[in-house]
């Protein structure tokens, strides 16, 4: 099947996997509205479709510490209990409404905190929610399976803390760990021994890294602290001139490195210029571990379906791409061996057999 004739329907029928999503930046419009009228929080509108356009462009500043800022209408509605249950189970519902097979969700329980909540509480909370989701979708016939990465503000001094929150629940529904937040001056090996401490404690983890800052990020990411996974990772073109990858480009392609790529919200924040020029493409055709993520579908104004949708349209992927990317992103899943190669042979391969 080739590109042109691959449609939305098709795709939003196709299995799916995201690694790299956040929680906070994929509320549904209408249930921020409603959440902010109960804690009597102010918002830009409140009308569902203006808050939505608001949100995408408010995003499109070309910068990650702007594009950041908006998460604060979100967070703000995600202090209490009642919040953090709603939009957990939705959250895990619009994956499969999506055809999402397999999701990782991502949050940093520390800003879930001013309602007075500890982020044990928080993380129990938010697990509560997901299972909720997961029960609906099952019964629904659209099963989804999420589990639950924690992040650390790596610009704050609750990392450890948050590493720590991790290793508690890691027999909970956590299943890896992030840091998460400005990257400019914030360098990853800041935060080394919250990672030898996880790593201790056999918890994986990805870093933001290559996004707002190049491959310094990357370089400390992965050889410094030992990330298993690269969130966005975009700017690793920089190690690589006329298809000759440098040493640290190298690395991360020879020992399967995954990139959790996000092609719109690298719009957004300037990362990359275009769908049709965004560096997944030649990465992956390079033979990196590359895999397709929405970031914040909320922020973001996308979907899965979407984001395979453009780079169908506009870089001229096919269904194999997309198939390879879903299952690059299951081999490198947070989640036990068998756990994956049952969802890559019972699930997404028929799929994709089209």
């Amino acid at each position: 099947m080739t590109a042109t004739r691959v449609d939305a329907d098709v795709i939003r029928r196709l299995p799916k996997a995201v690694l790299h999503d956040h929680l906070d930046g994929g509320l549904r419009p209408a249930t921020v509205i409603e959440l902010a009228a109960e804690v009597g929080h102010t918002l830009p509108t409140t009308d569902p479709d203006e808050l939505a356009a608001w949100y995408y462009d408010a995003a499109n500043s070309g910068d990650l510490v702007r594009y950041i800022a908006t998460f604060e209408h979100t967070l703000a509605v995600m202090q209490t209990r009642e919040g953090l249950l709603r939009t957990a189970e939705e959250y895990v519902l619009d994956l499969a409404a999506d055809g999402v097979v397999y999701g990782e969700v991502r949050y940093a329980p520390e800003l879930n905190t001013r309602g007075g909540l500890a982020m044990s509480e928080v993380v129990e909370t938010v697990q509560e929610g997901l299972a909720a989701g997961m029960a609906k979708a099952a019964a629904a016939g659209t099963p989804v399976r999420v589990g639950t990465l924690l992040c650390g503000m790596r610009m704050f001094d609750r990392v450890a803390e948050a590493a720590d929150v991790a290793v508690a629940f890691r027999d909970a529904g956590v299943v890896g760990f992030d840091i998460a937040g400005a990257e400019d001056g914030f360098p990853p090996a800041d935060h080394l021994a919250a990672f030898e401490h996880l790593r201790r404690e056999s918890v994986p983890f990805t870093i933001h890294a290559g996004e707002a800052h190049g491959l310094p990020s990357i370089h400390q990411a992965v050889q410094v602290c030992g990330a298993q996974r690269i969130g966005h990772g975009v700017r690793l073109t920089e190690d690589i001139v006329d298809g000759k990858l440098g040493r640290l480009a190298s690395w991360v392609r020879d020992r399967r490195i995954a990139l959790e790529m996000c092609p719109t919200s690298n719009l957004q924040t300037g990362a990359a210029t275009s769908i049709a020029e965004h560096p997944i493409t030649a990465l992956k055709d390079l033979g990196f571990r590359v895999t397709l993520n929405t970031d914040n579908r909320l922020v973001s104004g996308t979907t899965m379906t979407r984001e395979m949708s453009l780079l169908v349209e506009e870089a001229g992927w096919t269904v194999e791409d997309l198939r390879t990317v879903t299952v690059n992103a299951l081999k490198s899943a947070f989640i036990p061996f068998d756990e994956r190669k049952a969802l890559i042979e019972d699930v997404v391969l028929p799929g994709y057999a089209l």
